[in-house]
């Protein structure tokens, strides 16, 4: 963890996915986030090819276009293409070195992520250093367990949180990097999977995106059969 500084530090958001295609069950998190956390921006980085999950059939500039569309307006959510441009599989560790080094030293990360994905943590490259590079922000649901019990979580994973656990957000903005905080917020039943398949059967997505990615859907005959 990096030294504490006597200036609370202004906290930044990262949100990675690979948004196929993004949707209102992504947005309302993130705009909940903002607030929750009191985030001055959160970064939307879509990601190239995933390590840990099969590459998304839908091009990575297609799905990034549709995140810029879908953002538009909000000017605190970013949209950050540097995955999508980089060769070779997506490693977040190497994205937040880039963005550490890039901003300056009042502000710090928070890497936003579900439950379900910190579960499987342990698993990613070079984990151990991104606590040395960032919060982290577990969203869980409401009236879901708290991962800070560490139920389910690999023995190692544990030794790591259990030292690391905060329990508001002021904390995280007392040092650059180190710490792990739960937070719940509205989670709608909304998914990428359920969306691709509907357009696949004729079925309409209407309310579960912005207008402007369903136009985008349309325009370049995405998730369609072929």
């Amino acid at each position: 963890m990096l030294a504490a500084d006597k200036t609370d530090f202004s906290l930044v958001g990262i949100y990675g996915g690979t948004f196929d295609p993004i949707h209102y069950g992504h947005l309302r998190v993130a705009e909940e986030l903002v607030e929750v956390v009191d985030l001055c921006k959160l970064c939307f980085i879509p990601s190239g090819s995933p390590r840990l999950r099969q590459t998304p059939g839908t091009s990575k500039y297609h799905r990034a276009a549709m995140l810029r569309a879908a953002i538009q307006g909000n000017a605190k959510f970013i949209l950050d293409e540097r995955e999508i441009h980089r060769s070779g599989e997506s490693r977040s560790v190497e994205t937040l070195r880039e963005l550490r080094d890039e901003l300056a030293e009042n502000f710090a990360l928070c890497f936003l992520m579900g439950t379900d994905v910190f579960l499987k943590f342990a698993e990613w490259y070079c984990w151990r250093e991104l606590f040395e590079l960032c919060h982290i922000v577990i969203v869980g649901r409401p009236g879901y367990i708290s991962t800070m019990e560490n139920i389910g979580l690999p023995q190692e994973l544990t030794q790591e949180v259990t030292h690391r656990q905060a329990s508001h957000v002021s904390e995280l903005k007392r040092t650059s990097s180190g710490l792990v905080l739960t937070v719940t917020t509205t989670m709608l039943d909304i998914s990428a999977t359920a969306i691709r398949a509907n357009i696949a059967n004729k079925k309409s997505i209407r309310y579960l995106l912005p207008d402007t990615v369903l136009e985008y859907i349309e325009t370049n005959h995405l998730y369609f059969p072929k």
